[in-house]
């Protein structure tokens, strides 16, 4: 029997997607945007197949904000089995080497992870999404070819041990964008002396949105053709500018913004900032220059672009 067509429509708003294990991103942007029957629809940063946890996806308007989005700070769980390396630096490649673990306390792993924290030279994986030459890391990877990835700085905030076994680490780790937790678990298993790899991996937050409360795909497969409630689960637009600098404007300022023109008014410099119309409606995004002239960069459809 043949699928009838999806019919796409008009659609705006942020779901925050808990992602399983097994899918890639696309795959699950894919998935919901075809439930949500979205005409546009993107990510904010990929998770690796084996991951699972938060994937904010943006439709409509939102799609806008999403590159903003993809540079914000995070947070994962993450397990890390010791004495072994693989080609990913996860559980789902070959083992590359084995080593015996040796024996570790606490105070010694602190002593360790204290040493990955604050701004890192940090080289990504061999099988990553980065690209050289326009092709991804990973397509190389796979022909055989050898690859010298790239080392590139990144910002880790916090690392916080939650469980130590003989052979296994749990971890809490904040960072910043472009942070490799791969990495960080085979930089980690080489300070030990043992190599490493990732067991399990979960992002828990990503900003603007520090508690969130995800949605499994599962359960909105079970709202399959029930718009209003998957409507319902659904964020405005204006919740993923909540991290950003806010400029108010009034009816006369918002149309003159709303067409493309220039306003000067008592704002701090900011770059970008979040621009928003009476009744807290979102317009665009806006760079404010030194002096308060405030240029817009990105404007929003305006009716509806604040709903979800």
């Amino acid at each position: 029997m043949t699928r009838a067509k999806t019919r796409y429509r008009p659609l705006d708003g942020i779901l925050l997607l808990d992602k399983p294990a097994g899918m890639s991103s696309n795959a699950a942007l894919q998935a919901v945007r075809r439930l949500y029957r979205a005409e546009k629809g993107g990510h904010t940063g990929s998770l690796d197949p084996l991951a699972t946890g938060l994937l904010p996806v943006c439709f409509g308007e939102a799609t806008k904000i999403a590159g903003l989005l993809l540079g914000s700070d995070k947070a994962y769980e993450a397990g890390i089995a010791l004495g072994a390396t693989t080609d990913p630096d996860d559980a789902d490649g070959q083992v590359l080497r084995r080593r015996p673990v040796p024996p570790l306390d606490r105070a010694a792993v602190e002593a360790v992870l204290a040493g990955f924290t604050g701004l890192q030279r940090q080289r990504a994986p061999v099988y990553s999404a980065l690209k050289q030459g326009g092709e991804p890391l990973y397509a190389r990877a796979r022909r055989g070819e050898a690859i010298e990835a790239p080392v590139r700085e990144v910002v880790i905030h916090a690392i916080e041990l939650l469980e130590l076994q003989p052979a296994f680490l749990r971890l809490r780790v904040a960072c910043g964008s472009g942070t490799y937790i791969r990495s960080l678990a085979r930089d980690l298993g080489e300070a030990l002396g043992c190599g490493a790899h990732i067991a399990s991996l979960r992002r828990l937050w990503v900003d603007p949105f520090r508690q969130p409360r995800m949605h499994t795909l599962e359960e909105l497969q079970a709202l399959e053709g029930d718009e209003a409630a998957l409507e319902a689960r659904l964020l405005p637009l204006a919740e993923g500018l909540r991290g950003f600098p806010r400029v108010e404007l009034g009816a006369a300022e918002a149309t003159r913004f709303a067409q493309g023109q220039r306003l000067r008014g008592p704002w701090p410099p900011a770059d970008p900032a979040a621009v928003f119309g009476p009744g807290g409606v979102p317009l665009g995004l806006g760079r404010v220059e030194a002096g308060g002239r405030l240029a817009p960069q990105r404007l929003f459809r305006t009716g509806g672009a604040g709903a979800a």
